[in-house]
């Protein structure tokens, strides 16, 4: 090989070193951190941490503007999936559209998904260019007897067809919640996990997990973590859609051999065997019939018990 040859290679090297430099610094600098925005000493009067090292979401811990810096930046969009079928369209479908256009993800594009059994006429509000709604009705012949079953088998359809495409992350909520305060992008990670409100604070030996040991959703005696809601799950797309394949999956075992648990059993076994990145406190999901305690500083989200609104 010439000199000439061996200098024009040294100096494609040198070029691509740079060039990997410059990528990897600017990299790091894009990426958050954790200690950038949260801070669990400010909430010594509540778990904060979890064993594996995921924040727990409360108010007074997160430091929104730091995260608004950084999501900005990455020109986010947010996803929104909610179902409404017979009752659940006419009474609560309304004020949860009402109140999630106000709080949910103010400032960030969002788009939301709303699955019903018959065509929507939406209520009427100001518009925002940053809001877009796709309403997807499904035929009442696919609302089995299982409500929970056909809502996961929907929403993987959905995910794989278009909405892995469309956002960054996705939330899938219940229909009977009342946004309050801001929902912001302190909720957004990876795997996102909502505390019930109710069953916080019991300790884990009685949570209500399922104990029948032949069923999917079995978690033994001794073992848990937290009793997750089943009001609200969020994540990026493909982790949302793989715990929607894992829950179809259980349910098919357990009616073949008999068995039959409930949606929020099994979504407390998969977060048991896949640790969410995030856990949400019960101030993103607190019933508002029950006395509020002192470690809820502020309601995020009302979950209304059916037929109270």
């Amino acid at each position: 090989m010439s000199a000439k040859k061996r200098m024009l290679m040294l100096i494609s090297c040198l070029f691509l070193l740079l060039m990997a430099k410059v990528y990897f610094r600017n990299h790091q600098e894009e990426e958050l951190l954790l200690s950038d925005w949260f801070n669990p000493r400010r909430r010594m009067d509540v778990i904060t941490t979890t064993d594996w090292l995921a924040p727990v979401i409360w108010e007074g811990t997160f430091d929104r503007e730091a995260l608004e810096k950084y999501y900005r930046k990455q020109n986010t969009t947010v996803g929104l999936a909610v179902f409404a079928v017979g009752s659940l369209t006419d009474q609560y479908l309304d004020p949860f559209l009402q109140s999630a256009r106000k709080f949910f993800m103010p400032g960030y594009r969002v788009i939301f998904y709303v699955m019903v059994d018959r065509h929507l006429q939406l209520p009427e509000t100001d518009y925002n260019p940053l809001q877009s709604f796709q309403i997807h009705v499904i035929g009442e012949e696919r609302w089995w007897s299982n409500f929970d079953l056909m809502r996961m088998k929907i929403l993987a359809e959905h995910i794989q067809e278009h909405i892995k495409y469309e956002v960054d992350f996705l939330f899938i909520m219940s229909a009977n919640l009342v946004f309050q305060n801001e929902f912001g992008v302190e909720t957004l990670s990876t795997s996102v996990a909502q505390l019930h409100g109710w069953w916080y604070f019991w300790k884990t030996k009685d949570l209500p997990y399922e104990r029948r040991p032949m069923s999917v959703a079995y978690i033994p005696f001794g073992l848990g973590d937290f009793y997750y809601a089943g009001t609200i799950i969020g994540g990026v797309p493909f982790q949302v859609l793989d715990f929607t394949q894992e829950y179809l999956k259980g349910v098919v075992w357990d009616a073949e051999n008999g068995l039959n648990s409930t949606y929020e059993k099994y979504l407390n076994k998969y977060f048991f065997l896949n640790k969410p990145t995030k856990l949400l406190s019960p101030e993103y999901s607190w019933d508002p019939t029950f006395n509020i305690p002192r470690q809820v500083w502020n309601m995020k989200i009302a979950q209304y018990p059916t037929d109270s609104l």
